[in-house]
């Protein structure tokens, strides 16, 4: 129990403001963990909760499996007193401020898997004590936050603002990003109830710089599937207009520098291989799946899946028709990066995997380099990562650019590769050896 000097004990609103509430983080992906090592290093006191024990193991001894969180800092907050970390879901018992951080995936059938957060909320009922607040940052459809957390509770008899408070508030984590973290990105508040909102917001105020406050859950659910929709469907626009360029002769990357020189109305977006990791290629899928439920669906979102779902496709048609070859037996192709963006260690929904499935298929025999990938699974195959840069580059038939690290030798490979396929503009140029994905070059005639 909290006791005041005066004896009156504090209520969690008291505890919030003093940093005397305790916080669990259920889940130490990349969201709950930097968010448990903020809240740690502000004062708070934080129990990090995951079911994986080399997570935890990992944190014990100081070490980051998150590129982009160094060890420092899991030490640092460590060392502060104010972060633990366990698999124990027990803990949850005295915890005041419950946080949900875990993995919103798509099932077989692609439609959305909530098996986790039912998991968590099975566990708060059964250990969670009463008078806290809980938060759900996993991205999901509008409506889980009433429907699968406040309804189950409410079953057990507790009544909202008296016995617990709901707040959804959406992660918006962009890794690899050295600019915009936890601290200077925006974090957006909706609760179930206007006291549940004040009090989700005087938490996060106090590990971010702005906190914007929505009306309901609801809303807070649908503006984190609206940020990644536009982004989904935009990506769709210029993939569709890199083919466009494609066939007409014209350089795409040439024609949105030239438009983005506008200075309102226009948003630079860019072609690539396809779309991937864990929220653009999957957070609009949770939206057309939940719109049906209305009987109302995009056109937009379907459209837009099936055009950056076609460009891996689309990149293995042009290597065929660059190479004037009816398939790709007998011949080598090293792929450069396979994570699903530029300078991470993550390959969830990566384009590059249905890619080389597709290189395969066409008999191609297939390696690749990815600095911060040492493996990959393909078809049940293990594939590793080569060292590019002690290869005889010119034995390969093409080398195709799916993703344009940093810290890849662009120089060497445009010097010895016998042919590039540069799908991320990496070169930002045109020769002999080199062809950029919608620069412009007729290679795609029977694509």
């Amino acid at each position: 129990m909290f006791i005041l000097k005066r004896g009156i004990e504090m209520t969690l609103k008291e505890r919030i403001i003093k940093k005397e509430a305790n916080i669990g983080v259920i889940g130490l992906g990349y969201v709950g963990l930097p968010l448990a090592i903020a809240a740690s290093l502000s004062g708070y006191k934080v129990t990090g909760i995951d079911t994986d024990k080399k997570k935890i193991i990992n944190i014990l001894l100081g070490r980051s499996y998150i590129k982009g969180i160094e060890d420092s800092i899991i030490v640092e907050a460590s060392k502060s007193g104010n972060l633990i970390v366990t698999h124990n879901i027990k803990r949850l018992e005295s915890m005041d401020v419950l946080i949900i951080c875990v993995p919103t995936p798509l099932d077989k059938e692609h439609n959305p898997d909530v098996t986790f957060i039912n998991e968590v909320v099975t566990n708060i009922k059964k250990y969670s004590k009463k008078n806290c607040l809980i938060i759900l940052e996993s991205t999901t459809y509008p409506g889980t936050t009433q429907e699968l957390i406040k309804e189950e509770l409410d079953k057990l008899g507790w009544a909202l603002n008296e016995h617990y408070n709901l707040c959804f508030s959406p992660e918006r984590v962009d890794p690899g990003n050295k600019k915009y973290g936890l601290r200077n990105t925006p974090k957006v508040v909706g609760g179930i109830s206007k006291e549940c909102t004040e009090l989700g917001a005087l938490f996060y105020k106090e590990i971010t710089d702005n906190v914007k406050c929505v009306s309901s859950a609801s809303v807070a659910e649908m503006a984190k599937l609206l940020e990644n929709t536009f982004r989904f469907i935009n990506i769709a626009l210029v993939n569709e207009l890199s083919v466009m360029c494609d066939k007409m002769g014209i350089n795409i990357w040439e024609v949105i520098d030239a438009a983005a020189t506008k200075p309102f109305g226009f948003m630079e977006f860019f072609p690539g291989p396809g779309v991937g990791g864990h929220c653009i290629p999957i957070d609009p899928i949770y939206l057309n799946w939940r719109a049906k439920s209305y009987n109302v669906q995009s056109e937009l979102i379907k459209l837009s899946t099936q055009i950056n779902n076609s460009m891996p496709e689309y990149v293995v048609n042009s290597i065929i028709n660059i190479l004037k070859k009816s398939d790709l037996e007998n011949c080598k192709i090293l792929v450069i990066g396979v994570a699903y963006k530029r300078d991470i260690d993550d390959i969830r929904e990566s384009p590059a995997i249905p890619m080389i499935k597709s290189l395969k298929n066409y008999k191609a025999g297939v390696d690749f380099y990815d600095p911060y990938i040492k493996e990959i699974d393909v078809n049940n195959e293990i594939l590793y990562s080569i060292d590019y840069l002690n290869k005889d580059l010119s034995e390969y038939d093409c080398i195709i650019i799916v993703t344009n690290h940093t810290d890849i030798n662009y120089n060497y490979i445009s010097q010895n590769g016998k042919m590039i396929y540069d799908t991320r503009n990496s070169f930002n140029m045109i020769s002999g050896n080199i062809i950029t994905l919608g620069g412009g070059l007729s290679v795609n005639e029977n694509v």
